[in-house]
């Protein structure tokens, strides 16, 4: 893959394609679009639809689901496919989870989907922190599900047991890509690492509260990868006792992020969504569009689920 100086904040590329047709936004009602961002604003907690300008923001926030980022809006790491600004974060707000409770309720969230930057500065990578507001919103709001989209904590497998004994339904932690892409993607990031984490949040999770607990993760396509490499990451997910994938195409958010190398077309996610689907995974959910937390409620399957 060329080359990319995030730090100059420009690309040393030539020109990524065109939009394809197929890329589209859904309508949506204004009025209840205002209304969710409004509420966001008063509290002034973040949501990483905004921060990272995901496509679908629009389309979460109409059907009653948000994804909060906690612990503030700066970053310890700098991958490049993400918006996110990066630097020395701020302390951690105390009040954090409660407020962030207190929202879902007011809101009335069907499903609250909490992530954050990563706090490589923190001795738990935040793991506390998430705990903490995943038990705050199950007193609240106990109809609510829950999931969480976590970083790998440099690998602190005491604070991936943390935040899955404090009960979310389902445990995220994203792969983004194929190992060989990571220098530029995801520069920090180590593959096995992330398949030692996910196989310790299924096992813990499972020993605590059964089959109602479940994990997941989710890779970006467009950056370079090819079929092999993906399936490759696919068995090893599958192997690590991942329930849910979702593959999405990588949109780029601003110029100063990786371009994109391809937009892969309906028809061959739908081929890869079965290829991975046959290996195992609960359920795959693939498409142009398709992001971690889009449907999340819906592509979990959680209705009439509840960890106790």
């Amino acid at each position: 893959m060329p080359r990319f100086s995030k730090r100059a904040g420009r690309e040393v590329l030539g020109q990524h394609p065109r939009l394809p047709d197929w890329i589209t936004r859904e309508r949506v009602n204004l009025r209840d679009l205002h209304e969710m961002k409004v509420g966001l604003r008063d509290s002034a907690l973040h949501t990483v639809c905004e921060e990272a300008r995901c496509p679908n923001r629009a389309h979460c926030f109409s059907h009653g689901t948000a994804t909060f980022l906690l612990m503030g809006d700066t970053c310890t790491r700098a991958c490049g496919f993400c918006a996110i600004q990066s630097g020395k974060p701020m302390a951690l707000d105390p009040h954090e989870p409660e407020e962030t409770a207190s929202r879902v309720e007011a809101l009335g969230l069907k499903y609250a989907v909490l992530t954050s930057v990563n706090r490589d500065d923190l001795p738990d990578g935040g793991a506390a922190h998430f705990a903490a507001t995943v038990s705050a919103i199950r007193r609240r709001c106990p109809a609510t599900g829950v999931e969480v989209l976590t970083p790998d904590f440099l690998g602190d497998l005491d604070a991936v047991s943390r935040v899955v004994a404090s009960g979310p339904l389902v445990f995220n932690h994203n792969t983004e890509t194929v190992p060989s892409l990571y220098e530029t993607v995801r520069p920090a990031g180590r593959f096995p690492r992330t398949l030692a984490v996910l196989r310790h949040a299924k096992q813990f999770g499972t020993s605590l509260f059964g089959e109602a607990f479940r994990t997941k993760s989710g890779l970006m396509l467009g950056l370079g990868e090819t079929e092999a490499e993906l399936l490759e990451v696919f068995a090893g997910l599958a192997g690590a006792g991942v329930d849910i994938l979702t593959l999405g195409q990588y949109l780029r958010p601003t110029r100063h992020q990786l371009p994109v190398r391809r937009y892969v077309p309906p028809e061959e996610f739908e081929a890869l969504g079965r290829k991975a689907k046959a290996l195992g995974f609960q359920t795959v959910y693939a498409g142009p569009l398709v992001r971690s937390s889009f449907n999340a409620f819906e592509v979990a399957g959680m209705e009439g689920i509840a960890i106790a």
